[in-house]
C-alpha cells in the first residue's frame, strides 16, 4: 500500500470504513513525515501534535462503533493561517502583527472540524497575504518540495508545498488575486478557487475566497461538499445550494472552451508554458471539445488601478500601526504598499473602478464559452528568496495576470497540473468556469486529470 501520508481523502475513509486503516496510524504517520521534512520545507506554523492525535483517537473510537460525526472523520487537514482557528493567533504572516489567539474558527474551519477532520497544524503565508511567494518577516522561508530552491508560490505558500510533500489529503487556503492556484500551479497539485460566496468567509471581501488544495480532484469535491455550508458570518455568501459535489461525470462533446494564451496585461507565458497549456486543450478537443481561441479582456489601466487600491488598503492598515511594529514588517511589502500613502482620493477611486471594468469585460467576454482554459501562471515557479518574479515593488503583480481576473469576476476557476519544465517543475493549467459553475469546474478538471499524461511521481524531500 501506499504510504499512509499519500493517500487521498477518499481512499482513507475507505479504508475507515473497512476498519483496515485506523485515524490513529494515519495521523502518526503524517506527524512523522511532517517531523521529517519540515526543516527544509517550512510549511507549518502551530503545529500541535498532542491535540491531533487526541483527535485521531476521539475519531478512531467514533469509527470502531461505526458512528463517524461527519463525511471527514479522522482525514489530517491544514489550514492556512489567514484562516482563524479558535486558541491560535492569526499573525498574517507578518512579526507585525499581534498574537492574540483566535476565539472562534472562522467558518472554513469549523466546516472542516464539524465534519471530523483533524486540524492538526496552519500553514505559511507571507506578509500580510500580499505576495506570491513564502517569503515572511514572521515565518522561515517556505521552499517548494519539487525543487527546494525555488518557491512554493503563494499566498497559500505552505498549503501548497504541504499538498505535494505529502503532509495528509486536504488543505484549505485563501485567493483573492491567485492565491490558491498560484501555488496549486507551481506545487503541482490541485487547488479550486469557489465561486465568490460559495464557501462562507470571515472577514469577507471583494474577491477573497477560500478553497481546496489537494493532490486529487476527488479530494477538492469532497472538501466542497463541506466547505460550502453556509454561515451567517459571510454577508457576502451566496445562497445555500444543494450541489451533487461528488458526482464528476461529464460529456465533453460539444461543450465550447476558449483557449486564452495571451493574459492582455503583465508578463507573457513562456513558451514551455504554452506548450503544456495547448497540449492539454488538444486532449480535450479531440474528446469532442469546441476549442476557439478567448481574446484577453484585462488591460494595463486595470491590472495597475487594482495595484494601487490594493497599496492604498495595506498602507492604511499599516500607517495605523505603532511605528514599532510598523518596523517589523517585509521592506519589500512596505516600500509597495508605503507608494500609496500620497495617493489622491480620484485616482484611488479610479483605481477602485478598475474591478467594476473587469467583471463588465470579462462578462462579455465569457458570453460565447462554458469554460476558458489558459496558464495558471506565466512562467514556472522562480526563486525562494524573492517576494516575486520582478523583484520589484513597483511591478509587484507581473505573474497574476491570467488568474486575478477572474477573482473580480467572481467565477470558480482552478488549477491542475498539465506537464513539466525541462527542469522538472510542474506547471498548471488554469480551467475556469461560468459564474456559480463551481460543479462544472469540478468535473471538466476530472475529465482532464483521467486524460493527461502519467503523472511523475511526487517528490522526495531527503530529510
Amino acid at each position: 500500500m501506499t504510504d499512509l501520508p499519500d493517500l487521498s481523502a477518499v481512499e482513507l475513509l475507505a479504508l475507515y470504513r473497512d476498519r483496515r486503516v485506523s485515524p490513529v496510524e494515519v495521523m502518526t504517520a503524517v506527524l512523522a513525515r511532517v517531523e521529517a521534512l519540515e526543516p527544509r520545507l517550512a510549511a507549518t506554523w502551530a503545529l500541535d501534535p498532542d491535540a491531533a492525535l487526541a483527535d485521531a483517537r476521539a475519531s478512531e473510537a467514533r469509527w470502531a462503533k461505526g458512528a463517524p460525526m461527519g463525511p471527514l472523520d479522522g482525514v489530517p487537514a491544514t489550514v492556512k493561517e489567514l484562516i482563524a482557528t479558535k486558541g491560535v493567533a492569526k499573525p498574517l504572516g507578518s512579526a507585525a502583527t499581534d498574537l492574540t489567539p483566535e476565539p472562534a474558527d472562522a467558518p472554513p474551519a469549523a466546516r472542516l472540524r464539524e465534519a471530523g477532520a483533524v486540524i492538526f497544524c496552519k500553514t505559511t503565508s507571507p506578509d500580510f497575504g500580499m505576495l506570491s511567494s513564502g517569503l515572511s518577516s514572521f515565518h522561515r522561508l517556505s521552499r517548494n518540495p519539487w525543487d527546494l530552491s525555488k518557491t512554493p508560490g503563494g499566498s497559500s505558500a505552505g498549503a501548497g508545498g504541504a499538498a505535494a510533500a505529502g503532509y495528509g489529503p486536504l488543505h484549505l487556503g485563501t485567493d483573492i488575486g491567485g492565491s490558491i492556484r498560484l501555488p496549486a500551479g507551481w506545487c503541482g497539485v490541485y487547488g479550486l478557487k469557489p465561486s465568490n460566496g460559495r464557501v462562507p468567509i470571515d472577514p469577507p471581501y471583494i474577491g477573497r475566497v477560500a478553497g481546496p488544495m489537494t493532490r486529487t480532484v476527488a479530494d477538492s469535491a469532497l472538501m466542497m461538499s463541506v466547505l460550502s455550508a453556509p454561515d451567517w458570518r459571510d454577508h457576502m455568501s451566496l445562497p445555500p445550494a444543494d450541489l451533487a459535489w461528488t458526482d464528476l461525470d461529464i460529456d465533453l462533446k460539444g461543450l465550447r472552451i476558449g483557449l486564452m494564451l495571451d493574459a492582455g496585461a503583465g508578463a507573457r507565458a513562456e513558451p514551455q508554458v504554452v506548450e503544456a497549456v495547448t497540449a492539454a486543450a488538444r486532449l480535450l478537443q479531440a474528446q469532442g471539445a469546441i476549442v476557439e481561441p478567448f481574446a484577453p479582456f484585462l488591460t494595463r489601466e486595470m491590472l495597475d488601478g487594482l495595484d494601487l487600491f490594493w497599496r492604498t488598503r495595506s498602507w492604511s492598515d499599516i500607517s495605523a500601526l505603532p511605528p514599532d511594529r510598523t518596523a517589523r514588517i517585509l521592506p519589500y511589502i512596505d516600500a509597495w504598499a508605503r507608494a500609496a500613502r500620497d495617493a489622491d482620493g480620484l485616482s484611488v477611486y479610479r483605481g477602485f473602478h478598475q474591478i467594476h471594468r473587469m467583471r463588465e469585460a470579462g462578462a462579455q467576454a465569457f458570453q460565447p464559452f462554458d469554460f476558458v482554459l489558459s496558464p495558471t501562471a506565466p512562467m514556472p515557479a522562480f526563486a525562494a528568496e524573492l517576494p516575486s518574479p520582478t523583484n520589484d515593488p513597483g511591478r509587484p503583480f507581473e505573474h497574476i495576470g491570467f488568474t486575478v481576473p477572474f477573482n473580480m469576476t467572481e467565477q470558480p476557476a482552478a488549477s491542475i497540473n498539465c506537464g513539466y519544465t525541462a527542469d522538472g517543475l510542474p506547471i498548471g493549467l488554469q480551467i475556469v468556469g461560468r459564474r456559480f459553475d463551481d460543479l462544472g469546474v469540478l468535473r471538466l478538471s476530472q475529465a482532464y486529470e483521467r486524460l493527461r499524461p502519467a503523472q511523475r511521481p511526487w517528490p522526495i524531500v531527503e530529510p
